[in-house]
This record gives C-alpha cells, sequence and structure tokens, in this order.
C-alpha cells in the first residue's frame, strides 16, 4: 500500500464481496438497541473483504479538480487542514497524515456496491461513502458527527476510540476548519482489521489511529434538519391555507387584566397549528426534502441522449450514482416516486421497480414498460430530474 506514486483512476483493484445477509445478522435488534443510541462493532462483518479502491486509485480520485477531497496533518504544533485537488508531491509528507475522498459511490461503482450492504436503515438516509487513507499514526483527530456512520476497514489495520456523548455546546479547538474536542474522553479503544465494522451513533466522540498504513470506507447516513422540514411543511400549508381560516377561541374565559395574552391563548393557537400537521394525510413535503442534494446541473444534450437511449429496444436502467431515489405508499393506492427533491404520482405496479432501483440493480426497460401503461410517463421524469442512467 503505497501513495509514492499515485495512478491516474483507472477503475478500483477489487470488487467487494457482497454477502446476502448484509453487514448487520440482526437488524431489527440493531435498530432497537444501536441505531442512533450505541455504538456496535461487528468483528468479521464482511469475511474476505477486498477493499474496492486501492491507496494509490483513492490518491489519483483527489487529484482531479471535480472531486472534493482534504488532507488532515497531525504536527507537533497542532492540526493541519489542506484541500485538493493535490498533486504528487502532497502525498510526500513525514509527519502522521490522511486523505479523504468524498463520495467515492458515486465516482466507482464497485464501491457504490457497498451501499446495498447496510441492511436495516431505510436507504434513503444513506448519504455517501468517504474513502480514507492513513499513513502510520494518522488520523484526522478526536472528533463527534451529527450523523450514523458505519466504519468499514480496508486495507491495514486502523484504533479506534470512543469517547463522550458530545453536542453543540461541547469545547472545541481553536482551528478555522476542524472541529476537534478540546476533550477527550476515552471510554472504549478496538483495534479494527480488514472487513470489520464500527458503527458510532451521532453525538459520540471518536479518534481513529492508524497502525501503519491503512484505509477505511465510511459509509455515512444523514438526517434532514428539523428547520428544513418544519420550513418546507409551512411552505405547502401556507398554500393550501385560506384566508377564512383564522385562529379561533371559543369558549374561553374572561380576561383576567388588559392587553394580557394568557397562557391559555398560548396553549390554544399551538393545538391548533397541531391539529393542522396530524390532517396532513400527503406529507408530499417531506420526500421532496429528504431526497433534496446536489446533483450536477441539467444538460439538456445529456437528456436528450439518455431519452432516446431509453427507446431502445435492448435498453437498461439503474440509479444514477449522484441521484437520491425514495417512494412512498399513499393512502388511495397509488405510489408517489420523489428523485431530486421532485415528486410525482406513479401506480403501484411500479413497486418493485422502484425497490429495486433503490437497491443499485440494473432492469431492462422492456420489462418495466410492461408492468403498467403509465411506465413510460414515470421513466421520463427519472431520467429528466437526473435520477436514471440508461445503457
Amino acid at each position: 500500500m503505497t501513495l509514492a506514486t499515485p495512478p491516474t483512476r483507472h477503475g478500483p483493484s477489487g470488487s467487494p464481496e457482497v454477502a446476502a445477509r448484509g453487514l448487520l445478522p440482526d437488524p431489527a435488534s440493531f435498530l432497537e438497541r444501536h441505531w442512533q443510541r450505541e455504538p456496535l462493532l461487528i468483528r468479521g462483518a464482511l469475511p474476505g473483504f477486498q477493499p474496492p479502491v486501492s491507496a494509490g486509485e483513492l490518491a489519483g480520485l483527489a487529484m482531479e479538480a471535480e472531486v472534493e477531497s482534504r488532507i488532515v496533518v497531525r504536527r507537533d504544533q497542532g492540526w493541519e487542514l489542506r484541500h485538493g485537488p493535490f498533486d504528487a508531491g502532497d502525498f510526500d509528507c513525514p509527519d502522521p497524515w490522511t486523505l479523504l475522498v468524498q463520495g467515492v459511490d458515486q465516482l466507482l461503482p464497485e464501491v457504490a456496491e457497498l451501499r446495498r450492504l447496510v441492511n436495516g436503515p431505510p436507504l434513503w438516509r444513506l448519504d455517501d461513502i468517504m474513502v480514507s487513507y492513513a499513513s502510520d499514526g494518522g488520523g484526522v483527530g478526536p472528533h463527534f458527527d451529527r450523523y450514523d456512520v458505519f466504519l468499514l476497514q480496508g486495507e491495514g489495520e486502523r484504533i479506534w476510540r470512543l469517547g463522550q456523548r458530545c453536542d453543540e455546546h461541547s469545547a472545541l479547538l481553536p482551528h478555522d476548519e476542524l472541529c476537534l474536542l478540546k476533550h477527550f474522553e476515552c471510554q472504549a479503544e478496538y483495534r479494527l482489521q480488514c472487513g470489520d465494522v464500527l458503527y458510532v451513533p451521532p453525538g459520540v466522540a471518536h479518534w481513529g489511529i492508524s497502525c501503519g498504513e491503512s484505509t477505511c470506507f465510511s459509509i455515512g447516513f444523514r438526517a434532514p434538519r428539523l428547520a428544513d422540514l418544519l420550513s418546507r411543511w409551512t411552505d405547502v400549508r401556507l398554500e393550501k391555507l385560506g384566508d377564512h381560516q383564522l385562529f379561533g377561541d371559543a369558549g374561553r374565559g374572561p380576561a383576567r387584566r388588559p392587553g394580557e395574552i394568557d397562557s391559555s391563548d398560548i396553549q390554544r393557537a399551538v393545538e391548533q397549528l397541531r391539529a393542522l400537521l396530524q390532517a396532513d394525510s400527503d406529507p408530499q413535503w417531506f420526500g421532496e426534502v429528504i431526497t433534496e442534494g446536489q446533483p450536477p446541473d441539467p444538460d439538456r444534450e445529456m437528456i436528450d441522449a439518455l431519452l432516446a437511449a431509453l427507446a431502445a429496444p435492448d435498453a437498461r436502467i439503474c440509479l444514477s450514482p449522484e441521484a437520491r431515489l425514495a417512494w412512498q405508499a399513499l393512502p388511495d393506492g397509488d405510489l408517489r416516486v420523489f428523485v431530486n427533491g421532485h415528486s410525482q404520482r406513479c401506480a403501484p405496479a411500479l413497486t418493485d421497480t422502484l425497490g429495486a432501483l433503490c437497491d443499485g440493480q440494473t432492469l431492462p426497460v422492456s420489462t418495466i414498460l410492461d408492468q403498467h401503461e403509465s411506465a413510460g410517463a414515470v421513466l421520463e421524469f427519472l431520467v429528466v430530474m437526473g435520477g436514471l442512467d440508461v445503457d
């Protein structure tokens, strides 16, 4: 494993062993006891795991301008952060250092296969897979995340220390860009080998230190901000509310003092707003928020080419690496499909197709078109919104 002469990208050095059962032997137990609650170490989660990207290939990615990459260096006087793209000279560092490349699952299909391994949490929560290389003693320092992460050990070994619970009030070291904890209380320590997995819930301090050279695949799950959900829900409700719908206070008691707002007034307003939320039988806003991302701007020529390819008799489709796709069963029996913040109704006959696309499968278009007369319109919608690749 070396970064001395990083190659340009040609493809991964191996393919992951995609276990049929996934990373979690008992998904229900994991969700009940650990998800968003407690860390979990899974020894040998992927026996015989062959990391789908090597250290050299990771360096090659970090040299490309369109790829988001960082280097974190640990020096005696503190921590240093650099942003890519990098050149070969940037990988020659005498101090312990770490290279991090974001969204590698969107760049390499072999890495995207790892997304299918996390069985249990809904796929719409999955954000991306970051891959890191660390030199001996390298790491990014003691920190905590606001998202769930599965740390899958690739090449080499890495020690992970777990610490205290943290929040927005936890003291941080003075640094313009790195959010590193000022105090770290080690409560557990694990040495991960290839194929081991450590799940870390949000808010739990952790600190990885490489034993020799190593790589790690960080499978991150995001959660929408409540502020974003509230903002979108409010926008939708304001469009539906008529001017005739007013605050009501029938049956109230007499005012005790002139101009006073009584606590019962506040409670009455809160209850009326809560009733609006509970009456929302078609929460389209939720699916649109959770599938919003930063896909590339639609290219009209590319869209036209994909639509033309879609009409070929042997056309096959798969989910675009950058796309966020989800679907919802509606009370009237129809489905609503969401892609990159947009939505459209579709027939329940397409349930299996949508599930297979979310699962990363490649499907023949002809088979899908036979499922329902509206299937063609749904596929065109997904293509135009940047959700599908067509072969």
